[in-house]
């Protein structure tokens, strides 16, 4: 709040100068400048102190708050120690030192000391200091926040952002809105966290506060990593760190040095993890902060425990539990309960294990993360002592708290990452069932976890472990293929190769293996020489470790549909290096399609969809957006060579400045059975919703959105996006590649061509032309893609290289059929030369 200076001026004029350092060092407080801020306080402290006990205690006072905010609770009790003057006893001060001593009390886990300090905080702001009655709440709300009581938290924060908006406090109003999201972030309620904590970065990025962006940023991040976005958490996390090094907030940095410690572990960087956890340990141990030292422990002993290190891990974890029971840290009781639970399964001590695992499940109701790992590890007990009946039954009930948090998630960017945070359970349970010989069923787990998004958006009902109506033997008959069903995982992968009369299981290299060859053949790809000339070691290698388990189950001039995992989801089948009879690409052997899961298999389209006559949209050569999309030379080239292959009485073409966003979804594009754009595309890895046609400027508007596609359903049985990285740059767990060719199979085409890497602007016109020759002669879209593929393979020229053919991909949907010649509906996404960010 800021100083009344009419407060001041009867004083002196050495009280004037002081009443500027004070208001000065206010500010830079309100504004995030802890150290600047202190500095201040304590040259004010020095210059009033035995001349002034008025602007001693505010100086006193306001440094008590700087170092509670910089975590260093036991200094500030320190510094406000002493009481105020009598004449100071109902002044705002005396409202903002019982605040302070409040909440260093609360940090230091001394819980009916903070009670009344607050208490008696609320009662002078009542009575004397009304404008500080919601700085008050917010302090009491962030109490009831972290003793779990979040009604109370929530109607605190409310009432606080309500009077700061009314006062015009910016700083509070922040504040507000991040103890909003910090109320829903502890509720589990990750995506309406998110929303309140931008609408508070918002606010502080206007007022320029460092500190409480980065509080902001550091939260942000524990919230997407909950949803499973662990490149953005990081990316926050780390950023948090530094700036709170930068600013001397060693609290805060240890909570952020924790998470990215958390994150490194979660994606199996161990060493990375350690060093960071071991240097928040370092600074919650010198902060004296009890429920750090207890949350960073549990985390080292999570970390050794992947590292199959059991005795330190002990050692970490029977240190958490003594300090959560000691200093009633429920939160980190649980999750020291979680690790004794594996370490007791690791040593065979299963009724220990049992006993602190069914603790957790019982007080961790609201915790789904919490909830579905220790009945996962339950799972696992009951597995080792070969209860096998009881085992699966944990297994399917962490199978319904998974889908439950899932079902919670509001927006579709949050459930599209949410299962990356499963991952190591549905790989235990596939394991489990493995074990068992039980094939099918381990594949109808996958199958559970595989494209639940992209199905939802679709209407389409994605896989049950209850569903058998999951035929996979007939879902490959009715394709008349021959399906390759990835899974990669530590240790060893699995494919599942289905045929029409037979589901086999082959057991595969560990993804560490298999990922390292699909970078180097991605490398290899698009490099100046031919692989098949260099006889490319990567390439034979991921034949041999993909195709070749399966080779006896495809017989010659077979369709395959492939269901790619993880690395594979960049990585075009049609390009590995078959040995024999001569060694030669796998595109001579097999035509190949890919799908997100087998529910987008089983859907058959109604003939009714399908409209007797084509219809085309065609957009594009649009008016430079700015200097990273130039005029595209070729674009007026591909707009005529794109008509030609339609009767002109069923066009209609949106050209030139008229080809804006707006125009696409004012077209209604589901009447048209064809859409053709020519213009530049983007691929956003960070927010793949992001991702983007770029067409001519309207207003500031030139970039139509992967979310505002998916918003406008089609009815086409082919989407072809000639576009760079048309497939997407970020893939999710599950749902994989998500970017321009998922939100089209999204708004409901049949299929969907994209791009893996950069699209050749010369060479791309001529595959596209050759392929639609091949369909208007009667081909269906993948065996016309196969074709044109095929002919610029075997020609003599420079683009037989897979450089030029292999970008582009056959993505089928629900209720692909075989396209007849009076009836093709195609939607061609013609989009030109692009960038990936």
């Amino acid at each position: 709040m800021p100083v009344v200076l009419a407060l001041f001026s009867c004083r002196t004029a050495s009280g004037a100068s002081l009443a500027k350092l004070y208001q000065n060092a206010r500010s830079d407080f309100e504004h995030g400048e802890l150290a600047k801020a202190q500095t201040e306080a304590e040259r004010g402290y020095s210059i009033s102190n035995e001349r002034d006990e008025y602007w001693t205690a505010h100086f006193r006072v306001l440094r008590g708050e700087i170092l509670t905010w910089r975590g260093l609770n036991k200094d500030a009790l320190s510094v406000l120690q002493n009481d105020l003057p009598a004449s100071l006893s109902t002044d705002e001060i005396a409202v903002r030192r019982k605040v302070a001593q409040g909440l260093a009390d609360f940090y230091l886990q001394r819980y009916g000391e903070s009670k009344q300090r607050l208490t008696e905080a609320e009662e002078i702001a009542r009575e004397h200091q009304p404008s500080l009655i919601g700085y008050v709440a917010l302090s009491e709300g962030t109490v009831a926040a972290f003793q779990d009581d979040y009604s109370a938290a929530e109607n605190y924060f409310q009432h606080a952002l309500a009077l700061a908006r009314a006062q015009g406090n910016l700083f509070q109003q922040a504040n507000a809105l991040g103890s909003l999201g910090l109320t829903c972030m502890r509720r589990r309620q990750f995506d309406a966290a998110v929303e309140w904590y931008a609408k508070s970065l918002q606010v502080s990025e206007s007022l320029g506060n460092r500190t409480q962006i980065e509080k902001t940023s550091g939260n942000l991040g524990w919230s997407y990593y909950k949803l499973g976005d662990l490149e953005k958490a990081l990316g926050l996390f780390k950023k948090a760190a530094d700036t709170c090094q930068q600013l001397g907030l060693s609290q805060d940095q240890q909570v952020w040095l924790s998470n990215s410690g958390l994150v490194y572990s979660t994606l199996g960087n161990f060493d990375e993890g350690e060093q960071d956890y071991e240097t928040a340990l370092a600074i919650a141990r010198t902060l004296q902060n009890k429920a750090l030292i207890a949350i960073t422990l549990n985390n080292l002993a999570k970390l050794e425990l992947a590292r199959k290190n059991v005795t330190q891990a002990q050692r970490y974890s029977g240190e958490a539990l003594n300090l959560s029971r000691e200093n009633q840290l429920g939160g980190s009781e649980l999750y020291a309960r979680i690790n004794e639970g594996r370490i007791a399964l690791f040593q065979k001590r299963y009724s220990d294990a049992q006993d602190h695992l069914r603790y957790v499940i019982t007080n961790a109701a609201s915790d789904f993360p919490m909830r579905w790992e220790a009945q996962a590890i339950l799972a696992e007990t009951y597995a080792k002592m070969s209860q096998l009946d009881a085992a699966d039954i944990h297994f399917r009930k962490a199978v319904e708290t998974i889908d439950e948090a899932r079902s919670s998630l509001g927006r579709t960017e949050y459930r599209l990452s949410f299962l990356n945070t499963a991952t190591d359970f549905y790989n235990d349970y596939i394991d489990f069932l493995v074990s068992q010989n039980r094939i099918e069923d381990a594949l109808a787990v996958a199958e559970h976890s595989r494209a639940r998004t992209l199905a939802e958006g679709l209407g389409i009902k994605p896989a049950s472990l209850e569903d058998r109506s999951m035929r996979p033997t007939e879902i490959a008959r009715r394709q008349h293929a021959v399906i390759l069903a990835y899974w990669l995982k530590p240790e060893h992968s699995y494919l599942w190769a289905i045929t029409p009369t037979k589901v086999s299981l082959l057991k595969l290299p560990d993804d560490t293996e298999i990922n390292a060859a699909v970078q180097a053949y991605r490398k290899a790809l698009t490099g100046p020489r031919d692989p098949l000339e260099t006889a490319s070691d990567s390439g034979q290698q991921l034949y041999q470790m993909l195709v070749a388990p399966a080779a006896k189950l495809i017989p010659g001039n077979s369709r395959v549909v492939i269901i790619a995992d993880g690395s594979l989801y960049g990585l075009n089948f049609e390009t590995l290096l078959a040995p024999s009879p001569k060694l030669h690409y796998w595109i001579d052997d097999v035509t190949i399609s890919n799908a997100n899961s087998l529910a987008m298999l089983r859907t058959s389209a109604n003939a009714g969809e399908h409209e007797a006559k084509p219809s085309l949209l065609l957009i594009g050569n649009p008016v430079s957006a700015s200097q990273d999309f130039p005029p595209l030379p070729q674009a007026q080239q591909e707009i005529r060579e794109v008509a030609a292959h339609f009767s002109s009485t069923g066009e209609t073409v949106i050209d030139g400045p008229k080809a804006t966003p707006a125009a696409y979804l004012a077209s209604d594009p589901s009447n048209f059975s064809y859409i053709h754009f020519v213009a530049h595309g983007t691929a956003s890895r960070l927010s793949p919703l992001d991702s983007a046609v770029i067409l001519s400027p309207q207003g500031d508007s030139y970039k139509l959105y992967a979310r505002d596609i998916v918003e406008k359903p089609l009815r086409a049985d082919l989407v072809t996006i000639s576009a760079c990285y048309g497939s997407g740059s970020r893939s999710y767990s599950g749902e994989g590649l998500v970017g321009l060719s998922w939100a089209f199979l999204r708004a409901g085409a049949r299929n969907v061509i994209a791009s893996l890497w950069e699209a050749n602007d010369v060479s791309t016109p001529k595959l596209m032309d050759s392929m639609y020759t091949a369909i208007s002669h009667g081909d269906d879209p993948a065996a016309a893609l196969h074709a044109a593929k095929l002919t610029m393979l075997h020609s003599d020229s420079v683009y037989r290289r897979p450089f030029y053919w292999a970008p582009f991909q056959i993505y089928v949907g629900p209720g692909q059929r075989k396209a007849s010649v009076p009836e093709a509906k195609i939607v061609a996404t013609k989009i030109g030369a692009g960038n990936s960010h």
